[in-house]
């Protein structure tokens, strides 16, 4: 199917409307508060999630209904579709609570929906991680450099201190893993533990309408992550979080993103790619009509020395930012700890196009480090307009290095270090 095609197919897509009819049929209904649910916020309340979800999943077109006015506390459950029939509605209109008794853990997810083709996770209910007993931190770690990520050794930490000595591995808090035809809409995720909603080996893929909600200092809490998936818009939403707000990782392509709002967090990614010597592979990104706001970047290339693959066909357009550390950037010396050592192999850039990009920045308006044996290619930037913050006094130019692109218009401020495109080797690997 051709992008634009895509595009249209998935923004039309709808969850299943039985449960908007007058008329519904209870057969298609599949209650949670009649399979043994109190939703009081202190019974556990996983076995009678369990048990709806066998009998809606065995009716094509159902509701598991998650009624309003309902706190219910449910452990880790996996809603597998393994057995299941096609396009069920998942209506959350009330409260998940995750438990906060390190018992409960030591799982690496908590709601999971696993190889299904056609859920869609609607409503106007809340999932909350209750996340604040997993992110206690000693202030001595976290990383002051402009990169402030933390990591896994940083994340062992978090956890293994954590109040009531919470396992180390922190889960998501929604997990889509390999499903297809996938809508989630309208509904709010908020403190999660780690990642509020995640995507792995998905296709056709829509998110609109949700709102994503952690402080700023919340470690690790990407909003919406995204790897080895295809086909995805992302529309319509506002995410708050400790990390990305969207992260894009190896696997990734056709991704269409477009008014989203971002901030606190650490702005648009795509990747760390290339850890451990690994290939990446990501194409065919658009990232569109959004803004973001006291974020430490704002649209960003990250890659690790040593890696292979590529990252191609990557455009970011109509954005504002406003008190944005660094707006625009490529780095590929990313490293999360305090020493990387140096490798001359590198995920291969090119292709990326930076078009309107306006706003404020509180450090530096464009960072590209890109490496000295795989550089960056096919950089295109136009009517890019970036003012220092009124607020801040010291601030940098913009930086390049190895980076071989054009600018198409004038830039504010100049951006002179960009070199002439030259013919060099294809690196991809992908």
């Amino acid at each position: 199917m051709h992008v634009g095609h895509m595009i249209a197919h998935l923004e039309n897509a709808t969850c299943n409307d039985r449960s908007q009819e007058s008329n519904i049929e209870n057969f298609y209904v599949f209650n949670v508060l009649d399979y043994g649910a109190k939703g009081d916020g202190i019974t556990f309340d996983t076995k009678a999630f369990e048990a709806t979800w066998i009998e809606a999943c065995k009716v094509e077109g159902s509701i598991m209904m998650v009624p309003s006015d309902y706190d219910f506390l449910v452990g880790p459950i996996s809603f597998s579709g393994s057995h299941c029939e096609k396009n069920i509605v998942f209506q959350l209109d009330g409260r998940i609570i995750a438990p906060t008794n390190p018992k409960v853990w030591g799982v690496l997810q908590w709601l999971e929906f696993s190889k299904l083709n056609g859920i869609c996770v609607k409503g106007k209910g809340i999932i909350d991680g209750q996340g604040s007993v997993w992110w206690k931190i000693a202030p001595f770690l976290l990383i002051e450099e402009y990169e402030g990520d933390y990591s896994e050794e940083q994340d062992d930490y978090i956890s293994s201190t954590s109040k009531g000595k919470m396992p180390r591995t922190r889960p998501a808090a929604l997990k889509f893993y390999g499903s297809s035809n996938v809508v989630v809409t309208g509904i709010t995720i908020q403190n999660s533990p780690k990642a509020h909603l995640k995507f792995d080996n998905c296709v056709a893929v829509q998110v609109s309408g949700i709102t994503v909600s952690s402080p700023g200092d919340s470690p690790n809490t990407d909003g919406i992550h995204l790897q080895n998936s295809q086909n995805v818009v992302i529309n319509s939403s506002h995410i708050a979080c400790g990390d990305d707000c969207i992260s894009i990782q190896t696997g990734s392509s056709a991704v269409f993103i477009h008014d989203v709002h971002c901030g606190p967090g650490h702005g648009f990614s795509i990747g760390g790619l290339g850890k451990d010597n690994t290939k990446a592979c990501v194409s065919n990104i658009t990232v569109q009509d959004s803004t973001l706001q006291n974020t430490m970047t704002g649209v960003r290339i990250k890659t690790w020395q040593g890696g292979s693959g590529s990252v191609q066909g990557i455009m970011f357009s109509n954005i504002h930012v406003s008190d944005v550390k660094i707006p625009i950037m490529i780095d590929q010396f990313y490293c999360d700890k305090r020493k990387c050592g140096n490798r001359t192999s590198a995920v291969a850039i090119s292709g990326v196009s930076y078009q309107s990009i306006k706003g404020t920045y509180s450090y530096k308006p464009v960072h590209f480090a890109c490496s000295d044996s795989v550089p960056c290619t096919g950089v295109s930037l136009a009517d890019i307009e970036l003012k220092p913050s009124s607020e801040k006094k010291h601030f940098y130019g913009p930086y390049c290095w190895e980076t071989y692109g054009e600018l198409r218009t004038n830039t504010t401020p100049p951006i002179d270090c960009i070199q002439p495109n030259k013919r060099i080797p294809s690196y991809d690997s992908c």
